[in-house]
């Protein structure tokens, strides 16, 4: 084994594959609060955070599970449309804190079109951040307010067998064929809360 004195360990977070230093850098060097979205097994979480000498600072922040505790949202907390949901509910957030633009942080998520972290910040765009982003990678606006969960819904009811996919939205009321009216409901409480 070489005993060389020039090998530098990377940092820990580098290291575990948490933090691209590199994009992080970049991102900080537009000297612009950050919008980032973070998409976990069950929930969407989104921040506007503002990077300083001393560490990062947040400003304003969303959390999918709040969606269906304060504003009734009885569809799933990681989905399309909870993603665009909690993306306007933080740009809200940061609009009454004075933040008026921000870049789009996604982290280590493959940019891929039509991605949830992308409806996030769709969701931002509409609330009124002004978010940097190219309009071919936002997914479309049906898919938005979930009209492939309800066609896909419609799909499974008119088959004969019964699967439990959409279990979960019938144990909170909520019958998936219309979600987009549910969608539209949880719009106008969000807009009309803050």
């Amino acid at each position: 084994m070489a005993k060389s004195g020039r090998y530098r360990v990377p940092f820990r977070r580098r290291r575990e594959r948490i933090t691209n230093y590199y994009k992080r850098r970049k991102l900080i060097l537009s000297q612009k609060p950050r919008f980032v979205v973070r998409v976990t097994n069950r929930y969407i979480v989104v921040q506007v955070i503002d990077a300083k000498p001393f560490g990062d600072i947040t400003l304003a922040a969303a959390h999918s599970k709040e969606l269906s505790e304060k504003f009734g949202w009885k569809g799933g907390t990681k989905n399309l449309p909870a993603a665009y949901l909690v993306g306007m509910l933080a740009a809200r957030r940061a609009l009454e804190k004075g933040v008026r633009e921000a870049v789009l942080d996604i982290g280590l998520k493959r940019a891929v079109k039509g991605a949830r972290v992308f409806a996030a910040a769709k969701g931002a765009v509409d609330a009124g951040l002004s978010i940097p982003v190219g309009e071919g990678v936002l997914p479309d606006e049906n898919r938005v307010k979930g009209v492939h969960i309800a066609e896909y819904a419609r799909l499974l009811q008119s088959s004969a067998e019964k699967t439990p996919i959409f279990s979960d939205y019938f144990k909170r009321g909520l019958d998936p064929v219309n979600v987009v009216d549910h969608f539209e409901e949880v719009v106008q409480r969000i807009q009309s809360s803050l």
